[in-house]
């Protein structure tokens, strides 16, 4: 069934539109929120056409890692939700699951987007934890960009709560906001056949040949990059793929709020 979906697929593609007649490098409508819920410190949800995730931003005081004394701890999770998919299962995070968080995770602290420095509050004693938690509403392609998204926007909603230097008081939120340098935007760019396209269905999501994820600055800085698929990519596929990115990433750091205030 794949391989016929496959074909059949790779003749529309040939012909310059996918079945919801958007062209191959088009997204689907983006929109972001910011402030969803009041049970985090900062908070986001993305849609990506009938994708749809929401990222919450949790801050808690605790010990630095040993070998950064100086600076804020971060972490990401993601969540696949089974009501957001059939594919989806409860239990344990799946791969699909840690693979996201991983690039994720790994597109913000390339891009040095959190001042960690500034997040000391003791060396070596007390630091503030990052912890940003993305969840799925709905899955119809292309959770790595809406993910990577929602996480950046909810930085950028994020508040410390009010900190007397013993205990933190959540339910009491400051003016004072996360040191962020600068906004890394996510965009995947998928190959099936000699074709390369952008913000897949969940039909071109299951029979992709390669794809490769590319975190960008707003001035254009590559700061990660993880590839994925069975098929190889060549060094002309690679530049094409990252020329492409680059071009999508600038449309989509437009939706961040304050944005333009970031690198």
């Amino acid at each position: 069934m794949n391989e016929l979906l496959k074909a059949h697929l790779s003749r529309w593609l040939g012909n310059g539109r996918r079945y919801d007649g958007r062209m191959l490098d088009v997204f689907r409508p983006v929109s972001v929120e910011l402030g969803v819920t009041k049970n985090a410190e900062g908070s986001s949800r993305v849609r990506i056409g009938d994708t749809e995730v929401m990222a919450g931003v949790k801050l808690a005081v605790e010990s630095p890692y040993p070998d950064t004394p100086k600076d804020g701890n971060l972490m990401v999770n993601v969540e696949l939700l089974p009501l957001s998919s059939p594919d989806f299962e409860a239990g344990p995070p799946s791969e699909e699951a840690i693979e996201i968080a991983r690039v994720v995770d790994r597109g913000i602290r390339e891009a040095k987007t959190l001042d960690t420095k500034k997040l000391c509050i003791q060396e070596g004693e007390k630091v503030w934890a990052v912890m940003i938690d993305i969840c799925t509403i709905n899955s119809d392609g292309n959770l790595l960009d809406a993910a990577a998204l929602a996480a950046v926007a909810a930085l950028q909603d994020t508040r410390f709560p009010e900190y007397t230097g013993t205990s933190v008081n959540y339910k009491k939120l400051t003016d004072k906001r996360l040191p962020l340098v600068r906004a890394p935007i996510s965009v995947t760019v998928f190959k099936l056949g000699d074709f390369l396209f952008v913000d897949p269905s969940v039909e071109e999501e299951s029979i992709f040949d390669a794809r490769l994820t590319v975190a960008l600055t707003r001035d254009g800085k590559i700061c990660a990059m993880q590839k994925g698929g069975s098929a190889s990519l060549s060094i002309d596929e690679v530049g094409r793929m990252v020329d492409l990115a680059a071009l999508k990433a600038s449309e989509l750091a437009g939706y961040l709020q304050g944005s333009n205030k970031l690198k």
